[in-house]
Parts: structure tokens; C-alpha cells; sequence
């Protein structure tokens, strides 16, 4: 059997931008959620490097020999920002998204991003460490369970978006 390919994680850079879009857009496929899709790197990059960024991400890059002809080194992808418990008076770190290329899964750099993200609210001191997961997606919620999570079956997320939002504006 042979050894899996290495991988490298690091903080993500400004030439990461188009690489991640296109994960973005895979996960979106996955998700079946494309028709809700807008990113474009022009959209991202403001919010990853721009004056006041407001997301961070990391990637994980495989060796090229690792890699099928024309695949992009990043191969995986976490986005996440900060948010804040009242309750607890401490900031906290809130996943994005995380997502593995398929061809790419198994070699553990899911676990790796993810173990990497929970080290960075401990160093960060943060009181904790949140994500969303679709109610479907069961290899991803006995994935997070392995890690340690709990699924709070009370909570609902809420949202909203779009013209439902713009309803705020001001009159």
C-alpha cells in the first residue's frame, strides 16, 4: 500500500483567490445549491485581503506529482471569520465552509483543516468553535461527531438574504 500524498496547509494568500472560487463553485454543485451562487474572485478578494477584511481562509496544497494534469495545487479549502457570544462575553470562530476536491478525500486533509481551525481558536481564545451542516449530509455529520461535535438539534438557522433584506433599507 502506498503512503498518501503529503499535503501542505498554510493561511491562504492573495493568488489563492481563484483556486478557492472554484472549490466554491464545486461545493455549490455538491450542495445542489448553484443557483444561489455569486462569487466571483473579484467579489472574494476585497473580503479575503482587501482594506477591512472580514473573512480568513486556509488551503491545502498537494505536491504536483500528487496532482492530475491541469489540477490546480489547492486542493481543499476553509473559510471562516469571527463572531461573538454574548453568553460567554468571548469571541468566537465560525466555519464558513470546508471542502475537499472528491478525487482528493480520504488523505486526511479534511481532518487536518478542521483540527488545524480548532487550534486557532485555542490560540486565538476564543470560547468556541461553530458551523452549519445540512441536515442530509450524512458523511459530514458522522465526520464532525468523530471530531468531538455535538449537533444541537433545538437550533434553526435563520436567514436572510436578497430582496428580503433590502426591505431594511431605509425609506
Amino acid at each position: 500500500m502506498s503512503a498518501p500524498a503529503p499535503f501542505t496547509l498554510r493561511p491562504a494568500e492573495l493568488r489563492d483567490v481563484a483556486p478557492i472560487v472554484s472549490l466554491i463553485r464545486e461545493l455549490a454543485e455538491f450542495e445542489k445549491l448553484t443557483h444561489l451562487l455569486h462569487v466571483t474572485p473579484e467579489k472574494l478578494r476585497p473580503h479575503l485581503f482587501g482594506e477591512k477584511p472580514v473573512v480568513e481562509a486556509w488551503v491545502a496544497e498537494l505536491p504536483a506529482d500528487a496532482l492530475e494534469e491541469g489540477e490546480h495545487p489547492v486542493v481543499a479549502f476553509a473559510l471562516f471569520f469571527t463572531n461573538f457570544s454574548t453568553f460567554l462575553a468571548q469571541p468566537g470562530l465560525y466555519l464558513e465552509d470546508l471542502y475537499v476536491k472528491a478525487n482528493h478525500r480520504g488523505l486526511g486533509i479534511g481532518r487536518a483543516l478542521f483540527t488545524r481551525l480548532g487550534r486557532l481558536a485555542v490560540e486565538r481564545h476564543y470560547g468556541r468553535f461553530e458551523w452549519s451542516v445540512l441536515d442530509w449530509n450524512e458523511n459530514a455529520i458522522g465526520f464532525y461527531e468523530k471530531l468531538g461535535a455535538t449537533l444541537l438539534p433545538d437550533w434553526r438557522i435563520c436567514r436572510i438574504t436578497g430582496d428580503a433584506l433590502q426591505n431594511f433599507r431605509s425609506p
